[in-house]
């Protein structure tokens, strides 16, 4: 069913002492996690892990990664040399007039002075005495000509002085500092030779003012510069990309194409066709396992971290049942969903209908489609979050994908098998910062519950519809790849739970039809030696009717997802009465139903979120208003129905005051002191009844922009 993310607030960005590694990034601000939420979770303290050796054996499990080089922004790599401290303080000797007094005002900066003037004087009669012995030999202008270039090789800068061809010599500079004799054919310079030197003084003076002035300008423009663009924003959507977004890819560098095989090149395996190589192996590889490819992996991996010091490292086990599982969700990103990325559906008009992704691919067309959603996939979610989410205290991760991941079939607009390999990259971060994975099929073949966020809104054609069978058995297929690809040993510590499909709709759907695929799929994967703990929906029957279901399997887990903004009577409850229900009602659900007397056994939650509201932006599809407000008219979009409408506002008010989305959609800022007590309380009573269980997994780590 539609979901919406959490209430939202400014996330901590994390203090450096939780850094991994010298090109580990600091979470970028904008990650949509309340302050609320993250007040509630413990922060230990991290150690810093080193990588074992290079040389050690693979069984030892070190996992290699290729850092592109990073881009400087030191001053000394800018196309202007700062003048050093050192160079500066030469230069200020030079300039004797501007050295006369030392910080006590007198003796010893006028005892440098005095001899510096008696060295002048001596230079001069020595001047004297040799100009008018050349002058009988007929010499002068030829010395001239060599004292106007000495002087002209005056103009340094601190690379000229600090690292030179010559050896700074103080005694030079001075000589070629100071005025003088004025002089012509006798011993008397014309006047106009006076100004030139006038002027040449002047600009030398004022290059050296601009040179001090770079100095303090350029690094400062480029750390300016560089923080600009490490924190720009990564929820552009457009299907063209600038030179300053497109990634560096340098890890391409010292590879030709023409290493590709012929037949490969411009498929999805060739890396010069990848937006993003970004710790990627690029190395070429056919390889498959299951029919998946591997591109993009190390051939080693290491399971030495753990998320924070409270949990075991991936390469201990997680007492499962007995220790809570605090997750959160990365929605939004392999699979799209309207309310968490608007700006890709914004632009289009109500006539084009594009509503999901089902219909965004078909808009855009293949080429565009592709270029479009990789870079999505690219920025959406970087490094930089799962390094911000160990820091905020979570120890899994839920990723949601949909099956166009593993392949497509005739008729499908999506784009092909892209995902798989942000997939795989995804999964090595979590490892990196010891975050256990739950894999999550988010949309499966003719869509399993007709909402968006399956990747076609509308029909369900899965167990159901013309093509139903078909497609329960393409979801069959796909899933004997997955389990055959994930049975690998890399996967066995960091891939703990696997699901079988995202809320499959249970109302509609023949209940005995989903329980008989569930038991065909959990036989396939097993056989795959697949050894995860297998996850299935509740698909929204109650959780005390799945007691003695599916019993004959070991290993399983329900997953039930609890929201208060889809039912009429739960959104337009107050907040004290929320709290209560999540407290009272949900805690005494998980209780029966992890108990097998009463309900199926282990249980997890895995969404939920502090949202009181149903107001964000197409959270009810695209075009949809709100149950809040009394405008969500279904009728209005593809496979929508009557009643699903829900036209009578429906907040706590009544409305009277007018029951109105503006304090709802409102900057995090603006909240009162009253309702982030709420949030509080609410995500706080939330946590308690879903450790009943086995734990949780919050709904969503981050949107494009703040929701209600």
């Amino acid at each position: 069913m539609p979901r919406t993310p959490r209430d939202r607030g400014e996330r901590d960005e994390g203090d450096a002492d939780r850094e991994r590694h010298h090109h580990q990034q600091r979470p970028r601000k904008g990650h949509r996690y309340n302050d609320s939420t993250s007040e509630l979770i413990e922060k230990p303290t991290h150690q810093h892990r080193r990588h074992r050796s290079e040389s050690q054996s693979p069984r030892k499990k070190k996992k290699r990664y290729y850092y592109p080089e990073d881009e400087t922004t030191e001053s000394s790599k800018s196309t202007s040399n700062a003048l050093s401290a050192g160079a500066l303080s030469q230069l200020d000797a030079a300039n004797v007039g501007d050295v006369r007094w030392n910080s006590n005002g007198g003796a010893k900066g006028t005892e440098r002075f005095t001899d510096v003037e008696e060295e002048r004087r001596r230079q001069e009669r020595r001047e004297r005495r040799e100009r008018r012995r050349r002058r009988e030999a007929g010499e002068e202008l030829n010395v001239d000509r060599h004292k106007d270039e000495r002087k002209q090789s005056r103009v340094i800068s601190g690379t000229y002085l600090e690292r030179g061809a010559e050896p700074y010599d103080e005694k030079v500079v001075l000589v070629d500092q100071r005025v003088r004799m004025r002089g012509g054919a006798g011993s008397v310079e014309s006047e106009e030779d006076e100004a030139r030197r006038r002027k040449r003084r002047r600009i030398g003076i004022i290059g050296i003012v601009i040179l001090v002035i770079l100095a303090i300008v350029i690094p400062v423009g480029v750390v300016l510069s560089n923080k600009s663009k490490s924190s720009s924003s990564t929820d552009s959507t457009s299907d063209t990309t600038t030179s300053s977004s497109q990634p560096s890819n340098k890890n391409l560098n010292g590879m030709s194409e023409s290493d590709i095989p012929k037949e490969a090149q411009g498929t999805y395996l060739d890396p010069f066709t990848w937006y993003d190589t970004t710790d990627f192996n690029v190395t070429y590889t056919a390889a498959t396992i299951g029919g998946l490819s591997v591109m993009g992996l190390n051939e080693t991996w290491d399971d030495s971290a753990k998320a924070n010091e409270n949990v075991p490292a991936l390469d201990k086990s997680w007492e499962y049942g007995k220790m809570p599982i605090r997750g959160v969700n990365v929605g939004g990103w392999l699979s799209i969903e309207p309310v968490i990325t608007p700006s890709l559906f914004s632009d289009f008009k109500t006539s084009d209908g594009v509503i999901d992704e089902w219909t965004l691919c078909s808009k855009l067309g293949a080429s565009r489609a592709q270029s479009t959603l990789e870079q999505h996939y690219s920025q959406f979610l970087t490094e930089a979050d799962f390094a911000g989410i160990q820091a905020a205290g979570f120890d899994h991760v839920r990723i949601p994908f949909s099956y166009w991941a593993v392949t497509t079939y005739d008729g499908d607009p999506y784009v092909p098998k892209i995902s798989w390999r942000y997939l795989l990259r995804a999964i090595e971060w979590a490892r990196k910062y010891g975050l256990r994975i739950n894999l999550d099929l988010h949309g499966a073949p003719g869509s399993q519950n007709g909402w968006n966020h399956s990747g076609h809104q509308g029909a369900i054609n899965w167990l159901d519809g013309t093509d139903g069978t078909l497609n329960g058995q393409r979801t069959l297929d796909i899933h004997s790849q997955l389990s055959t690809f994930f049975a690998q040993p890399r996967y066995k510590n960091i891939i703990t739970i696997y699901g079988l499909v995202n809320e499959p709709k249970m109302t509609y759907l023949d209940v005995d039809t989903v329980l008989t695929w569930t038991k065909s799929a959990i036989t396939k994967i097993r056989a795959n030696n697949l050894t995860a703990i297998i996850t299935f929906g509740d698909g929204f029957r109650g959780l005390d009717n799945w007691q003695g279901e599916l019993q004959d399997f070991s290993n399983l887990l329900l997953d039930v997802h609890q929201y208060v903004i889809f039912n009429n009577q739960q959104i337009a409850l107050p907040h004290s009465d929320k709290v209560a229900f999540a407290c009272s009602t949900w805690t005494n659900q998980t209780l029966r139903s992890s108990d097998k007397a009463t309900g199926f056994g282990p249980t997890l939650c895995g969404e939920w979120s502090q949202a009181d509201t149903d107001c964000a932006t197409y959270l009810n599809n695209v075009g949809v208003g709100s149950r809040w407000e009394g405008t969500l008219n279904m009728l209005s979009t593809p496979g929508g129905s009557l009643d699903g409408s829900v036209l009578s506002p429906t907040c706590p008010t009544s409305n009277s005051p007018r029951c109105s989305c503006a304090n709802a959609n409102a900057s995090p800022s603006a909240y009162s002191p009253a309702y982030k007590q709420f949030l509080l309380d609410f995500a706080e009573a939330q946590m308690h009844s879903f450790e009943q269980g086995w734990g949780w997994f919050y709904w969503t780590w981050k949107t494009e922009k703040d929701l209600g």
